[in-house]
């Protein structure tokens, strides 16, 4: 775990008994510009004031020169001084805060919003919103008769008593709980990787028995690893860089911390551009074509397109796909006129374009995992039994997945490796798995995923560490280069 650093003006702010942290008075950490130089903390910032140029701000300005992570942030600070800097962010706070209190009254006052915590019960996503937006240790939010925001200040927590001051501790040391602690043998972390998983997904990218070895791994190379969830967008912006290991999708919540990560100069994999590029198969469609990568006949198809002389055109059968499904769904192989038309139908229910696919029957597809351009692992993934796909989703949820072989990358055939580097190079410099097949005509690409599976006992079987010490490098590499650093300084050798 990070160390956390709690600066306070004076040392009844916030006393040392009161935080297992260690707590230091601003002036000192003003004064002392080499202190935890070789480390990077997490600091909270509880200065009595935040006024621009006074102590508060200062500490805040100068824990970002020194590479430190900091809440708030100096632009918290500059946007909270003024309602009309801050006026952008109200109107999707008003509304949230309405789809809360719905149904019930809210009087005039002010909330008390602690670290994204709210005292006042059922307003647990607003409190989360407004520390997304505003990075303040103690907020006060005043409402209006109506019940919307009049306004937002910041609150010193030296003047909170009683039952106030309790919830703020409370918050305090929620706030700077972490799971996967570090070993007392560990490097010491030079950076932070947030890792954003879902422990409710049916179907994850990552077992989490992975994300634990990918951890220890990284540990050893001098990067903590700290696990986030779907709530913790409001966090995001403590950690220096991001891995998502929940599936991908335009529309839900991987997307946002994707773009908050970029928003807030992290190096990201999923990148939103791979996202946008990937998950779509018109898109990918229209990009292997202009790249003469070899793909299987397609043919993009609108409601309005006759779907006469298609199977002519591709063969029987055909595949038709909605142009944003993972893990094998809204895939669907289709043999006759009438069969096309009813699934095709049923598809544009929800998108304006389809994809109809030669079939190319084989009894395994190559995954060839691709990581800044370059050959990372190489897979068999093998039909599920008595099923033409890799994944058969059955009734009631049950899913039912084909075995796997991998070799490795050198032992794999020279063509497929060839086009799986070159289709991904066309999306970008992040981590792929370019799913193939390979066949008497040649080798296909059948689709460029931007979140490839990522487990030990399969992708990682062949390199085991080396698959996670190529992760943590790519991270690490673009952080040191970030600060003007020569690249590969940060992922230390762990046999060193």
């Amino acid at each position: 775990m990070s160390d956390w650093l709690i600066l306070v003006e004076h040392a009844t702010d916030v006393a040392q008994h009161e935080t297992p942290h260690k707590v230091l008075r601003v002036r000192d950490y003003l004064a002392n510009p080499r202190l935890f130089m070789s480390r990077r903390p997490n600091i909270i910032n509880l200065a009595r004031s935040y006024a621009y140029q006074s102590n508060g701000y200062y500490a805040s300005l100068l824990a970002e020169a020194r590479g430190h992570r900091i809440v708030p942030t100096a632009q918290s600070m500059v946007e909270l001084s003024r309602k009309t800097l801050y006026a952008q962010a109200l109107p999707e706070l008003d509304a949230a805060l309405a789809r809360e209190t719905e149904g019930r009254d809210i009087p005039a006052g002010s909330l008390l919003v602690a670290f994204g915590r709210v005292r006042e019960p059922g307003l647990k996503r607003f409190g989360r919103l407004l520390f997304d937006w505003f990075r303040v240790p103690v907020l006060e939010v005043s409402l209006n008769p109506g019940g919307r925001i009049e306004r937002i200040r910041p609150v010193p927590p030296n003047t909170l008593k009683g039952e106030a001051r309790d919830f703020f501790l409370e918050s305090l040391d929620a706030h700077t709980g972490r799971a996967w602690t570090a070993q007392k043998d560990r490097v010491p972390a030079r950076w932070s990787l947030a890792v954003l998983a879902d422990p409710k997904e049916a179907l994850p990218p990552s077992s989490p028995a992975s994300l634990k070895r990918l951890a220890a791994v990284a540990a050893k190379m001098g990067v903590e690893v700290a696990p986030i969830g779907p709530n913790d967008l409001s966090s995001l912006a403590e950690y220096d860089a991001l891995f998502i290991r929940a599936t991908t999708a335009i529309d839900n919540y991987t997307y946002r911390f994707a773009r908050r990560a970029e928003q807030e100069g992290m190096p990201v994999i999923d990148d939103t551009a791979s996202m946008i590029r990937c998950t779509n198969k018109v898109f990918l469609k229209e990009l292997m074509e202009l790249g003469g990568v070899p793909c299987p006949r397609t043919e993009v198809l609108d409601e309005n397109q006759s779907l006469d002389g298609l199977i002519e055109r591709l063969g029987s059968p055909v595949v038709l796909k909605a142009p944003d499904g993972s893990f094998s769904r809204s895939v669907h192989k289709v043999s006759s006129e009438a069969e096309l038309k009813e699934r095709a139908k049923a598809l544009f229910k929800d998108t304006a374009l389809i994809i109809a696919q030669e079939y190319m029957p084989t009894a395994y597809d190559w995954r060839v995992g691709v990581l800044d351009g370059k050959p990372l692992y190489a897979c068999k993934y093998k039909m599920a039994r008595g099923h033409w796909q890799i994944i058969k989703h059955g009734e009631g949820g049950k899913v039912t997945e084909g075995g796997s072989e991998t070799v490795a990358v050198e032992e794999a055939p020279a063509e497929v490796i060839e086009v799986a580097v070159k289709a991904a190079r066309m999306i970008g410099q992040g981590l792929y798995g370019i799913d193939l097949k390979q066949n008497d005509r040649g080798v296909f690409v059948i689709e460029v995923n931007d979140n490839p599976n990522l487990d030990g006992e399969v992708e990682g079987l062949v390199l085991k560490d080396a698959l996670w010490q190529s992760i943590i490098s790519w991270f690490a590499d673009r952080l040191e280069r970030r600060i003007g650093g020569a690249p590969g300084q940060a992922a230390r050798d762990p046999g060193a």
